[in-house]
C-alpha cells in the first residue's frame, strides 16, 4: 500500500458487522474547589439486524471518548434474540429496576411502534415488525435494560418442547 500522509490510521479499521447507536447522551456536572468539572456519560446499543443485540453505557471526560466506552461495553454484554420471522414469537414483559417494557408480536408491515429508547434496540436486532410500550419508568438506561431481559426470555416453541422434554407439535396444540 503506497504511502499517503493524509489516510496514516484509517486503513487499519475494518467495517464492523454492528450497527452503532447512541441512545442517550447525558452532561454531568462535579462542583469542586476550583469550579465545576463537566463529564459526560453515554447509553449505546449495538446489535447485527439478526438477533444479537447488546448494550453499554461509558462515562468520560470527553463525549467521543464516552460513546466509545459505551461502545465496548456494549461489545462485551451482546445477547441472542429469539425471534420469529421478522417479529418475536410471544408477548413478554421486561423487567429492569422502574423500567418495564411490555413486548408484543405484530403482523408483516405494522414496522417498529416503540417509543425512542425501545425502538433503537429492537431495530439493532433486527425486529422489523413489533409493538412495544414502557410502562412505568421512561429512563432512557432501565428501558433499554427492560427491552434486552424481554428480548432474553423470548422462546419458541421448539426450545420450550426440548426443555419440558415434548414434541414442538405437542407444544403449539
Amino acid at each position: 500500500m503506497p504511502y499517503d500522509r493524509n489516510n496514516r490510521r484509517r486503513g487499519d479499521e475494518e467495517p464492523s458487522e454492528f450497527t452503532e447507536k447512541v441512545v442517550s447522551l447525558n452532561r454531568v456536572s462535579k462542583t469542586v474547589k476550583g469550579g465545576r468539572v463537566a463529564k459526560f456519560a453515554a447509553l449505546c446499543v449495538i446489535g447485527d439486524g439478526k438477533g444479537r443485540v447488546g448494550y453499554g453505557t461509558g462515562k468520560a471526560n470527553e463525549v467521543s471518548e464516552a460513546i466509545r466506552k459505551g461502545l465496548e461495553d456494549a461489545k462485551k454484554n451482546i445477547c441472542n434474540v429469539t425471534l420469529e420471522g421478522t417479529t418475536i414469537p410471544h408477548e413478554v414483559i421486561g423487567e429492569s429496576g422502574a423500567g418495564r417494557v411490555l413486548l408484543m408480536p405484530a403482523p408483516e408491515g405494522t414496522g417498529v411502534l416503540a417509543g425512542g429508547a425501545a425502538r433503537a434496540v429492537l431495530e439493532a436486532a433486527g425486529i422489523k415488525n413489533i409493538r412495544a410500550k414502557c410502562l412505568r419508568s421512561h429512563n432512557p438506561a432501565n428501558v433499554v435494560a427492560a427491552t434486552v431481559k424481554g428480548l432474553r426470555s423470548l422462546r419458541n416453541a421448539e426450545q420450550v418442547a426440548v426443555y419440558r422434554g415434548k414434541t414442538a407439535a405437542e407444544i403449539k396444540a
